[in-house]
């Protein structure tokens, strides 16, 4: 079976798996109810775990600017509407975008969960220009033009001139049962 068939049949296999919770209401969390991973409902952590598992098989898959895709490449943003398209999630198309979706989060390590968007600028208070999804234990998955390839990568890794600073955090999961949050916040363009 060829990669490409695989993606497919992983993706297809996916979306069957996950469609009767995701047909469920859509509900809204607030940030200061989150709890630890392990206290998640087990329809909750195979969505949250299928979607980690599916951001990091496209480790390796190469940096290309505008890319939506394992056989063209991947940008940052392109990445994630990649993975969240696998659980039948659509997002806007750019960081900036993706960065107005879902619940925001207070940026604390501590509240994150897998699956999260993590948005990261410039500067601490720069506009928002890379995108990645938290995998769990302080890492994320994301595009990434510098290595020009899908990597892993801490979040807490040093600041530099070309590394982008970790912005804040959106949830695009709920908490409980894993239904989508997108209706939280649509893209200011989008109003």
């Amino acid at each position: 079976m060829s990669f490409l068939s695989s993606t497919r049949a992983f993706r297809l296999t996916f979306v069957l798996c996950t469609s009767a919770l995701l047909c469920a209401p859509v509900g809204v969390v607030s940030a200061q109810s989150a709890k630890p991973f392990e206290a998640l409902s087990n329809s909750a952590r195979t969505i949250r775990d299928s979607l980690v598992q599916m951001a990091r098989a496209q480790i390796g898959t190469r940096y290309r600017t505008g890319g939506e895709s394992p056989e063209k490449g991947f940008d940052c943003s392109g990445l994630v509407q990649y993975v969240l398209a696998g659980l039948n999630l659509q997002v806007p198309r750019t960081a900036r975008q993706q960065a107005a979706v879902g619940l925001p989060l207070t940026r604390d390590t501590s509240r994150l969960l897998p699956g999260d968007l993590l948005t990261f600028s410039k500067g601490k208070k720069g506009r928002v220009s890379h995108v990645g999804i938290y995998v769990g234990d302080g890492r994320y998955v994301h595009a990434s033009s510098v290595a020009g390839k899908v990597i892993e990568s801490s979040i807490d890794r040093p600041f530099s001139p070309l590394i982008k600073a970790w912005h804040g955090a959106r949830r695009v999961l709920s908490v409980d049962d894993s239904v989508p949050t997108l209706a939280v916040a649509a893209p200011k363009d989008q109003r």
